[in-house]
């Protein structure tokens, strides 16, 4: 809740949250998964630590009701999205080539990168 943060801790959150971003994407470049602009790192990491970070400014906060909250949207959004994939795979198919897939779609269908800026190492094309 808003009223029960002050001005220092909402830097200080967004502080945290913008580090666990940033870290998540690095990971997320080393184990080679495309998410061309952050939307995981943004949305589940940063999400996460805010739904918890919750407890920390509201004395009315429980960290087992954040928790559980955590939970039951991961619960949700892992069987919708489940759904829709599976939907979109068997009407349209949803793989691309193996060269597309190791260039990222960016890259190998539109032959540039979409958001340069934010490439945090360089591609290395190896025969892995």
């Amino acid at each position: 809740n808003p009223l029960f943060t002050d001005h220092y801790w909402a830097i200080i959150i967004g502080a945290i949250g913008g580090a666990l971003c940033t870290g998540a994407m690095k990971g997320m470049e080393k184990l080679k998964i495309d998410d061309v602009v952050g939307a995981v790192p943004a949305h589940l990491v940063a999400g996460i630590w805010a739904t918890i970070a919750v407890v920390i400014t509201n004395p009315d906060a429980n960290i087992l009701f954040q928790l559980i909250g955590i939970a039951a949207i991961a619960v949700f959004v892992f069987a919708a999205s489940l759904a829709v994939w599976k939907l979109l795979d068997i009407t349209l198919g949803i793989r691309v080539s193996e060269d597309v897939e190791r260039l990222g779609q960016d890259a190998g269908e539109l032959g540039l990168e979409a958001y340069p800026e934010f490439v945090l190492m360089p591609e290395e094309l190896d025969d892995d």
